[in-house]
């Protein structure tokens, strides 16, 4: 960054003794491969816990707590993973994704969570791996224009697809839409039945585009990862389905979500060390 920048130095980066202060990241308590996960209650169930995904670590430890995020490190496979939970949306998956890249050696980042799905194609309880995202949320725009594409990694794209062939559960691999409200931006009438005409439209516009699912994080890990040089991806349980009409189900899937991306992770970790 230039020198001439006005506020460079008077910048507040909320760091104490080299760890920051909003994720607690220490290097030498981090992997290089980190699921970043929401504390999710619609997750739960069916099979699927709160702790489900740091309980499938072997040897998992709590490397960093904060009031925004709890960071959990042990190995899966073999693999070395760092779970990273904390508030939902990409506001709050930008503050954990860039201490990620300014403070540990991550190269890889991928969402285990649940998601809804907009397309008739999908079924409630089955995975949706993202090959990409429309970026219909704010704080990716405040990196990279709109025209860029949050592009999921091949390589990430290719590991949860062979983990979701070996598990058998069902699965789709394409385009998640990523938004930040949960009310009239996603459809869903606000306090009083408030709703736009335009609101009522982007299911359909979605839909009939081929989006499979929306999420709250997708776009923005696909996005970040891919503009500062690490390998992004995501895979989601559908809870519900509000084209099809399938009501929601908790946990729905979330289990074979969990399973498929750690051992993509571990599939990863394999290859890297080969290579």
């Amino acid at each position: 960054m230039s020198e001439e920048y006005r506020y460079l130095k008077t910048m507040p980066h909320f760091v104490r003794d080299g760890v920051p202060l909003l994720t607690g990241f220490k290097r030498d308590r981090i992997a290089p491969y980190v699921v970043l996960a929401v504390k999710d209650p619609l997750v739960v169930g069916d099979g699927a816990e709160e702790d489900s995904l740091a309980a499938a670590l072997d040897k998992g430890e709590v490397a960093a707590r904060t009031g925004l995020f709890t960071t959990v490190t042990g190995t899966y496979e073999g693999a070395p993973v760092s779970i990273v939970s904390g508030g939902s949306g990409s506001p709050e998956a930008e503050l954990a994704l860039m201490d990620l890249f300014n403070f540990t050696d991550c190269t890889t980042v991928i969402r285990i969570g649940g998601c809804g799905a907009w397309s008739p194609k999908v079924g409630v309880g089955d995975i949706v791996i993202s090959s990409g995202a429309v970026r219909d949320e704010g704080m990716t725009k405040a990196h990279v224009r709109a025209e860029y594409p949050a592009v999921a990694d091949w390589q990430v794209v290719s590991a949860l697809k062979e983990a979701a062939d070996q598990v058998g559960h069902p699965y789709h691999i394409g385009i998640t839409r990523s938004g930040d409200s949960e009310y009239c931006g996603w459809g869903k009438p606000g306090p009083g039945g408030y709703l736009q005409e335009d609101h009522k439209q982007i299911i359909d516009y979605w839909s009939r585009a081929g989006v499979l699912n929306t999420d709250r994080e997708a776009a923005a890990i696909l996005t970040l990862c891919s503009l500062y040089g690490r390998r992004g991806g995501a895979v989601c349980s559908v809870g519900d389905n509000v084209v099809t009409g399938e009501l929601h189900k908790s946990g729905s899937g979330q289990t074979a979500a969990i399973t498929v991306g750690l051992s993509a992770l571990a599939r990863l970790f394999r290859e890297d060390a080969d290579a």
